[in-house]
């Protein structure tokens, strides 16, 4: 089960919307055949590791890092596939949260004789897939922040100047975060300000995936629509959603016809309703989503408990009392009022330090 998560892994770029997924055959103590999902609409895991197992696959065991699919959708049910390949066992590090399967793969098997387990690794197995569990079983994205912050807690100087925070080695590291993700999210200010690309820079050889690189959408939050229709992202590869708290500008057929989709939302004081943006995402099957954006935006996003983890790059350097800060956090007044977080991970990356962080919701503390 640890090499199927292994490979599971190598989908990371590129299966979305689908989840990663990896599976490998073992007959007599021997790996007879492996294989990972690699992109959305092809072959699924079980269906690489019959391949290459052959007719050696009959009477062996079957470990995949997810229950195998019982439905068709864009390709046949994987559970048909291994009972037709004679597997006498299957081993799921954990059931689909997909309702469309939901334990029916697993059934499927029994009823054709297959012995059937699952939950061996099941907490590796679920960190491949945060956002695909989450968007099927609570109809939302799994969303992640992403800072870049002083040794002082200062993503920029009160001039507003914060290039370069951290080193080259973080901000590459970035780029693999963006790629995993189905969408990148802003707001308007970032935009006006830094003129952004908010791209995947990465070549489809240092992600190690075959084929294109997926661009995220890139999702600005722009309630008054102030985008400039000659912004950097406006002409780069990808998909670019504006939404807007009301599209009743003179803005807004200049924006469509440079290319951006224009989303309108409702919302209380000229600013969209963030969980009905959430839900709007995870309706067009975004499983995670990354976010670059100013303490306002990240603070609100807090405040409403909607991030899931929290990537914050921290420089061995300090830019003073004056420079701005992380959150943007009003009626934090007492000690009493904190907001805990959860850090799971620190770990340097070149010259400075990641840390992941997964922020406890209200009810949790």
């Amino acid at each position: 089960m640890a090499r199927a998560l292994e490979l599971a892994r190598r989908g990371l770029y590129s299966t979305h919307p689908n989840p990663r997924v990896g599976c490998v055959i073992v007959a007599d103590g021997e790996c007879i055949g492996e294989g990972y999902h690699i992109r959305a609409g092809g072959p699924h895991a079980e269906i690489h590791a019959l391949n290459a197992a052959g007719e050696r696959a009959k009477g062996a065991t079957a470990y995949v890092t997810l229950e195998p699919c019982s439905h068709h959708g864009k390709t046949p049910p994987c559970a048909d596939a291994l009972v037709a390949a004679g597997v006498s066992r299957v081993v799921a590090a954990m059931k689909d949260p997909n309702p469309l399967v939901a334990g029916e793969g697993l059934k499927r098997l029994q009823a054709a004789g297959i012995q059937t387990e699952s939950g061996l690794m099941q907490d590796q197995a679920e960190q491949i897939n945060p956002g695909f569990i989450k968007r099927m079983t609570q109809g939302l994205p799994w969303v992640r922040i992403k800072m870049a912050m002083s040794l002082d807690g200062r993503t920029a100087m009160a001039s507003g100047e914060s290039r370069w925070i951290t080193g080259e080695a973080a901000r590459r590291d970035v780029q693999f975060l963006r790629a995993r993700s189905e969408a990148l999210l802003t707001g308007s200010g970032t935009v006006l300000a830094d003129d952004p690309s908010m791209n995947v820079r990465l070549t489809a050889d240092e992600l190690g995936i075959d084929g294109p690189v997926l661009q995220p959408l890139r999702v600005v939050l722009d309630s008054q629509l102030r985008t400039s229709v000659t912004a950097k992202m406006m002409g780069l590869e990808g998909k670019t959603l504006i939404v807007s708290h009301t599209a009743k500008t003179a803005n807004k057929a200049s924006l469509e016809q440079a290319g951006a989709e224009i989303l309108e939302l409702p919302g209380d004081d000229d600013r969209v309703d963030l969980r009905a943006l959430m839900k709007e995402l995870a309706q067009r099957e975004v499983n995670e989503i990354h976010v670059e954006a100013g303490a306002r935006l990240c603070g609100t996003l807090l405040a409403q408990n909607l991030v899931d983890e929290l990537v914050i790059y921290m420089a061995g350097h300090l830019m003073g009392d004056e420079g701005r800060g992380l959150f943007k956090l009003p009626g934090l007044e007492s000690m009493a009022d904190r907001r805990p977080v959860r850090i799971s991970d620190i770990r340097a990356v070149g010259e400075d330090w990641r840390i992941t962080a997964c922020p406890l919701q209200q009810e949790s503390y």
